[in-house]
């Protein structure tokens, strides 16, 4: 287990997100702060539940931010993990944000299940995740 007090600002930031990820995974399993909480489906578009009645969840989608959640977790051990797991998601994110775009949401393709909000959340998670890896990643570089 790493001191607390010699972790390097990447990996407090790596811990950070994969606390949030973890945190919306489990939000995601819980009526009321999912709404239709009833539809939900295991994958695909026909799920019409809503983390925080905005953002369209699955089981797979709430697993998926789960074990992201977990990979944070166990990369924030070392600063070259936290980076690596901020600038890599951060590159999955904007891959998914670019993936939601182009589908039809009414497809097969929509197996997560994505709207216009997930998309739009992706890319600002993509974009921060990667922008912290890179700014306190290179600060973790120089100590």
């Amino acid at each position: 287990m790493v001191d607390v007090r010699t972790r390097t600002a990447v990996q407090q930031a790596a811990l950070a997100v994969a606390a949030v990820f973890a945190l919306i995974g489990v939000l995601g399993f819980i009526p009321g702060i999912t709404t239709n909480y009833d539809t939900m489906t295991f994958a695909g578009h026909h799920s019409e539940a809503l983390l925080l009645g905005i953002f369209n969840v699955s089981i797979l989608h709430n697993l998926v931010h789960l074990l992201f959640g977990v990979a944070g977790f166990l990369a924030a051990r070392t600063a070259s993990g936290a980076k690596a797991y901020l600038i890599g998601g951060g590159a999955v994110y904007l891959v998914l944000w670019l993936y939601g775009l182009v589908i039809d949401k009414a497809s097969q393709a929509n197996f997560v299940p994505l709207n216009t909000a997930d998309d739009w959340l992706h890319f600002f998670l993509g974009i921060g995740m990667i922008g912290l890896g890179v700014a306190l990643g290179r600060r973790a570089a120089v100590r």
